[in-house]
């Protein structure tokens, strides 16, 4: 197996973990100076981890569906996860498009791209509706689910 078919299958056994909440397999796939970035996170090396695991305990309703494509040795996935936000109990169907980058046979850059305005109208209502086209939500909501980060990573620390 060539290295861009090993990326290839690093990313199907990243989105597989996903679909069956295993935080731990997912983070395994990361190497240790890894980047990611997405419209609510910014986050370096451990943190990442951390988000799949509070991602995947929250999501307890969550079924995805993803595809990884390899094209002239770049991977990229396509991802629809359909879940709960668990700030306003709606209903998401969210499209994400993930471009990855690796290093010692593991994720070194991981950036996740969606349409924030069709997220937010789902995920907050008429608020989402209004204001998901503006960066005064953007950011907001980027401030919200780093505080819930940094207060669930806080949470494991006390726990173990």
């Amino acid at each position: 197996m060539n290295e861009s078919q090993q990326n290839k299958a690093l990313i199907e056994m990243f989105y597989s973990a996903f679909k069956n909440k295993d935080y731990k397999t997912m983070s395994a796939c990361y190497h240790q100076d890894a980047y990611f970035r997405d419209e609510a996170f910014e986050l370096h090396g451990k943190e990442i981890g951390c988000m799949w695991h509070m991602l995947c305990e929250r999501g307890k309703d969550m079924t995805m569906e993803f595809t990884v494509t390899e094209h002239d040795g770049r991977i990229t996935a396509h991802w629809e996860p359909i879940y709960t936000f668990s700030q306003s109990g709606r209903r998401v169907h969210n499209i994400i498009d993930a471009e990855f980058e690796f290093k010692d046979g593991k994720i070194i850059k991981h950036i996740d791209r969606f349409n924030f305005w069709h997220w937010s109208r789902q995920s907050l209502g008429a608020p989402g509706l209004l204001l998901g086209w503006t960066s005064f939500l953007r950011n907001k909501v980027s401030h919200m689910a780093n505080q819930n980060l940094h207060k669930f990573i806080k949470s494991l620390i006390k726990s173990s």
